[in-house]
C-alpha cells in the first residue's frame, strides 16, 4: 500500500477485520454497480463512528483490486463481498504490499511530532499524483480517505479538482463521520451509501466475535451505550466505560440530593497526572447519559437500559423537571469542557462545576 497506509507489524481494525455485520444492502448496492459495469469515480460512505464503514471500504478495494487476478471466486457469492483472510490479496493489502491502493487519514505532524487536527492539501496533491500513474498490475488505481470531513479547506478543493477530472479507473472512496460538513460540491460528485448505526443483535454479534472474554451482560451494556456502534463499544470496553457509567448513575441517583464526599473524590481522582484518559471518557459518559435522558423523555426512542436502574432514574428526573432544561444542561455541559481545555481549567473544577450544574437543574 502507498504512503500514508496503517502499516504494522500486527494490523487490526478494519483493514485486518474480513466479517461484516449488518450492511448487507450497502455491499449488494456496490456489487450491483460493480456487475452492470457502471462503477462511479467516487462513493461516499457516511455513518456514525465505529459502525463498520471503514471495513466496507476495504471490502470494495478488494473487490476492484481482484479484477483479472481471480476476480469474483474470491468472494463470498453475488450477495457479498468477503474474502477469505488466507486469500493473497487479502494477506498483500494487509501488510501494505499492494502499490494500487492508497489510505489517506490524519497524520503526524513532523514539526511537532503531535497528530495533525486535519487533513492537509499536501496530503491530497500525493493523491492526484498517485492517480496520474499507471496500475502497477493492469487493473484499478483506490485510495480510501478516512475521515473525509477532517480535510482542510484547501485539501478540500484540491480533492474537488479530483474529482472534476477523475482519471479511467480510479476509485476515490471517500469514509466520513459528519458528511453535512464535505462540500456540497464533493458529495454531489459521489455515489451516496449512508450506513446506519446497528441494531442490538448484530452489534451483539460483533462484539461476541471481537470481545467473547466479556460476559454477555457487559457487552449488552455496552451494546446500549454505544447505541448501534461496536467500534464506539470497544472503545468503550478498552476504558472501563461500563464500570464509569455505572459510577456515575450512582452518584446522580438520588439528585437533587448529591454525597459531594463522593463528588470531591471523582475529583481527585481525574485530577491526578494519570487521569487524562479517565476525565475525557468521564466526559463524555456524562453528556451521553443527558442525551438518552432526554431523547427517551422525548419519546423519541425507548431507552434500553445499560445499567440496572437506569430507566427509572430517567423518568423519575424527567417528570420532575422539564425536558428542555435537561437539553440545556447537555449543551451547557458541552460548552464547559470545550472552554476547561482551551484555557486548562484544573479537571477537578470541571467536575465540581458540572455536578453543581446538574444539582440545580434537578432542584428546579
Amino acid at each position: 500500500m502507498a504512503a500514508g497506509s496503517a502499516e504494522t507489524e500486527d494490523p487490526t481494525g478494519p483493514i485486518a477485520t474480513a466479517s461484516l455485520i449488518g450492511h448487507e444492502a450497502g455491499e449488494q448496492a456496490f456489487l450491483d454497480t460493480a456487475a452492470a459495469h457502471r462503477m462511479p469515480h467516487a462513493w461516499l460512505l457516511s455513518g456514525p463512528r465505529g459502525i463498520g464503514k471503514m471495513t466496507l471500504a476495504y471490502r470494495m478495494a478488494r473487490h476492484q483490486l481482484s479484477e483479472g487476478s481471480g476476480g469474483g471466486d474470491m468472494f463470498g457469492g453475488p450477495t457479498s463481498l468477503y474474502m477469505a483472510p488466507e486469500t493473497k490479496l487479502f494477506r498483500r493489502i494487509l501488510a501494505g504490499g499492494h502499490g494500487d491502493l492508497q489510505l489517506i487519514e490524519r497524520t503526524e505532524n513532523p514539526k511537532t511530532k503531535k497528530m495533525r487536527g486535519d487533513i492537509v492539501v499536501d496530503q491530497i496533491r500525493e493523491l492526484g499524483r498517485f492517480f496520474s500513474m499507471t496500475s502497477g498490475e493492469g487493473g484499478w488505481r483506490i485510495a480510501i480517505v478516512d475521515g473525509a470531513e477532517e480535510m482542510n479547506p484547501n485539501a478540500a478543493n484540491a480533492l474537488l479538482k479530483l474529482l472534476e477530472e477523475p482519471p479511467e479507473n480510479s476509485l476515490l472512496i471517500l469514509v466520513s463521520h459528519s458528511a453535512g460538513r464535505l462540500l456540497p460540491t464533493i458529495r454531489s460528485r459521489c455515489r451516496q451509501l449512508v450506513l446506519r448505526p446497528l441494531g442490538e443483535a448484530d452489534a451483539m454479534t460483533v462484539l461476541e466475535e471481537q470481545l467473547p472474554e466479556l460476559a454477555v451482560a457487559e457487552r449488552l451494556g455496552l451494546v446500549r451505550l454505544a447505541e448501534g456502534s461496536p467500534g464506539r463499544a470497544m472503545a468503550m470496553a478498552a476504558e472501563g466505560g461500563l464500570k464509569a457509567y455505572s459510577e456515575l448513575l450512582d452518584l446522580v441517583r438520588d439528585l437533587p440530593q448529591l454525597d459531594y464526599t463522593a463528588v470531591h473524590a471523582l475529583g481527585d481522582r481525574l485530577n491526578r497526572a494519570n487521569g487524562e484518559a479517565a476525565y475525557g471518557v468521564w466526559i463524555d459518559l456524562l453528556r451521553l447519559w443527558l442525551s438518552r435522558l432526554t431523547r427517551g423523555g422525548a419519546g423519541l426512542e425507548q431507552m434500553s437500559e445499560a445499567v440496572d436502574g437506569e430507566v427509572a432514574l430517567a423518568a423519575r428526573l424527567t417528570s420532575s423537571v422539564g425536558l428542555d432544561r435537561w437539553v440545556e444542561l447537555w449543551e451547557k455541559i458541552g460548552g464547559l469542557a470545550m472552554r476547561a481545555d482551551r484555557v486548562n481549567l484544573e479537571r477537578k473544577q470541571v467536575v465540581l462545576n458540572a455536578f453543581m450544574a446538574l444539582e440545580s437543574t434537578a432542584r428546579n
